[in-house]
């Protein structure tokens, strides 16, 4: 037995009764009505084939492998001194008792001790029936993620989530290995919508930064019928233009990760003054030695030792084993090419019990100059690092309308909680949106006749806007939003502003005056006045803002926001900053962002290439754009030579958003293994251009 999705025109419980009536050994399993129109069905591979020919099914929609990278799973009793434990948010009186939250993942294993009373149910669109369990070894590439998004919200034993006494649902959209499609999780969300969810945490996302690809649509429809959707922003930064599908979506609540205050370690030579940034491997203990030691570059000769090794072709491990053996104290291995790197010495059988870093190329072979020529001893020193936003948190804008993402930060790095057999530290905004979802489960339980906009409100109003560690800036806004949620504060919050993002869009005439209206709403019980800052004077740029406003008791406003933009006078590109609005000493910062005619953001991505289901002749091709376009031509290189090889697909009536396609495997060419170059030529006749690996299945 086989199962598919499949999208369908017209009333889908029509076609349901069709099949049922002149396709009885295919079943219709589940019917979607709310989010996207389709039917989920089982069947044997050669009568699903049969679907392909019935006229009104717009798409089907198989299971697509991708491979996920699971690490060693850790003991709640071992030594964590650098974890984040997702309770440690949770500063109010609330546990989100009564709060129902819809995890679309991997599953969950609802068998683990500190899940188990709180599972309530939920759906597999996997395997299309009622057992969301994370897929188990026997079964193909094994998964945990649902398990510990599902623990940071509300685990409930010997960790803690946010929202330990929140209903937690599982909706399995992604199966072995992470594998599943945009209309998996779309039928996943609507399956949660169905069953009533208060809060669904879609802790995964794409590379296509659009905010009307059809994951962003389905979320801003499951946010208009009420459920708090709250999306991880993705893990592909530090670069701008990063955040993906559906964390573009602008209903929803998108998360990017932060990092907590740390204490970092480095290496300090006292007679040169010299100092080596450390980056600790993942599976080893902490860097944290008490006293200075000698350094030695032949592992055999490093008892009592800091043995200093090369990155080879030799595994890691292997290396920081023999030097262990050897009775190193501890281990540090150079790169081998320019920059640093993050390792992996982790190993289930036999762990290392000294500690292993990371160094660069380049003060590998000062160290090692050092050390050849007289003895070389190295203290290890300490850096205390503010709180700050994890490298690999996406950053915004979002293309083509130009939003402001992330909306709020949450902890994402070093997070424990749970996962099948166990307990592990994981890291990314797929740790930091359920942190989010918990703190959504807090407010609804405080305040159960708040809207949507009131709880996404309270927390974006109340969030702490982070600065730079430098100079006390505060850090971009693409970057972080609102800043970091505080749960406590949202809930107790005098004040609301509905819609704090000012995303002012493109300008692109020669003066433009934009207007952006928020809702600021008066909580308490007596009359509140507020005041703008006004800010100061700039070249090209002229804000118009009320300097003052009182709302009554329990009021709320409509405030316009007003600015004026000559774009001659400005630099061409995105243009952000902040607003200050202040009430009795409170003050709270709105982030804006327009662009300036153009900016870098890209022009095309998310190329997708592959065999159309049942099909062994018809390839279908996916590419999103974001500019006015008058052509895209895909062009085939070989991978190892960069020789081109030919032209795949010529693209013209482009639009902008999602454009697909069709190809007959006659017209392609050889199977194999390509790099894909994306050419666009805008309207104004400037080319850009991006590349991608393409697999071509013979």
């Amino acid at each position: 037995m086989q199962s598919i999705i499949v999208e369908v025109e017209g009333d889908a419980h029509d076609h349901k009764a069709y099949l049922e009536d002149y396709h009885p050994f295919v079943d219709v399993v589940a019917t979607f009505d709310k989010l996207f129109n389709g039917l989920a069905l089982q069947g044997e591979p050669e009568k699903l084939e049969e679907m392909e020919s019935l006229k009104f099914i717009k798409g089907i929609h198989a299971v697509q492998t991708y491979e996920t990278n699971t690490n060693t799973v850790k003991s709640l009793s071992d030594e964590q001194s650098d974890a984040v434990i997702p309770s440690d948010l949770n500063n109010t009186d609330y546990t989100g008792k009564g709060v129902k939250v819809g995890v679309i993942d991997t599953g969950i294993d609802y068998t683990h001790a500190d899940l188990a009373g709180n599972f309530q149910g939920g759906y597999d669109l996997v395997d299309l029936d009622d057992d969301p369990m994370e897929t188990m070894p026997e079964q193909g590439i094994p998964t945990l993620h649902g398990t510990h998004v599902a623990g940071i919200i509300a685990a409930n034993g010997e960790l803690q989530g946010v929202a330990p006494d929140a209903q937690v649902y599982a909706y399995r959209a992604l199966g072995p290995g992470g594998a599943g499609t945009s209309i998996q999780v779309i039928a996943a969300m609507e399956q949660a919508v169905e069953d009533g969810m208060d809060v669904m945490n879609l802790s995964l996302g794409n590379a296509v930064n659009g905010p009307d690809y059809p994951t962003s649509v389905a979320v801003n429809r499951a946010a208009e019928l009420g459920v708090s959707v709250v999306l991880a922003n993705g893990n592909a930064g530090p670069d701008n233009w990063t955040v993906g599908s559906p964390a573009t979506a602008s209903k929803a609540l998108s998360v990017g990760a932060s990092s907590p205050p740390q204490r970092i370690p480095y290496l300090y030579e006292p007679s040169a003054e010299k100092q080596v940034p450390l980056v600790t491997m993942v599976g080893s203990p902490t860097w944290d030695l008490e006293k200075d030691y000698p350094v030695v570059s032949e592992s055999e000769q490093a008892g009592g030792k800091i043995a200093l090794l090369k990155r080879d072709d030799i595994p890691l491990y292997e290396k920081a084993k023999e030097a262990e053996d050897n009775g190193a104290i501890a281990v540090l291995i150079a790169n081998n090419t320019d920059g640093m790197f993050q390792g992996m010495v982790e190993n289930d059988q036999e762990p290392l019990t000294i500690p292993v870093a990371a160094i660069s190329k380049k003060d590998g072979e000062w160290l090692s100059q050092q050390a050849q020529a007289d003895s070389l001893y190295l203290e290890t020193a300490y850096q205390e690092a503010k709180s700050s936003i994890a490298d690999f948190s996406s950053r915004g804008p979002v293309t083509v309308n130009w939003d402001i993402k992330p909306d709020l930060l949450a902890p994402g790095t070093n997070i424990l909680s749970t996962v099948p057999d166990g307990y592990q530290l994981l890291q990314g905004t797929s740790m930091a949106a359920p942190h989010v979802a918990g703190a959504v489960a807090l407010v609804k339980e405080a305040k159960p006749n708040w809207s949507n906009e009131q709880i996404f409100g309270a927390l974006k109003t109340t969030a702490n806007r982070m600065e730079t560690d430098g100079d006390g800036a505060p850090i971009e806004p693409i970057m972080q939003g609102m800043g970091e949620i505080r749960p406590k504060q949202a809930i107790e919050t005098d004040t609301i502003i509905s819609d704090p993002l000012l995303a002012f869009g493109k300008v692109n005439s020669y003066k433009e005056t934009e207007t952006i209206e928020i809702e600021v709403e008066n909580t308490t019980n007596q009359e509140q006045t507020y005041s703008f800052d006004i800010p100061k004077k700039e070249k090209g740029l002229t804000w118009n803002l009320p300097q003052t406003f009182t709302l009554d008791a329990k009021e709320n406003k409509t405030i316009p926001i007003e600015v004026s933009i000559n774009t001659t006078q400005l630099n061409e590109g995105v243009h952000q900053g902040w607003l200050t609005l202040s009430e009795n000493g409170e003050y709270y910062y709105l982030p804006y962002l327009f662009v300036n005619q153009t900016a870098d953001n890209p022009k095309a991505m998310g190329f997708e290439f592959a065999l159309k289901p049942f099909s062994e002749d018809t390839f279908l091709y996916r590419l999103y754009v974001t500019e006015p376009t008058k052509c895209v031509t895909v062009d085939l290189y070989d991978p190892d030579t960069l020789v081109r090889e030919r032209t795949l697909v010529e693209m013209e009536d482009v639009e902008i958003g999602m454009n697909e396609g069709e190809l007959d495997k006659s017209d392609i060419g050889n199977p194999g293994n390509y790099l894909a170059l994306i050419t666009v030529q805008l309207e104004d006749g400037k080319y850009e251009s991006y590349q991608t690996p393409v697999y071509i299945e013979g």
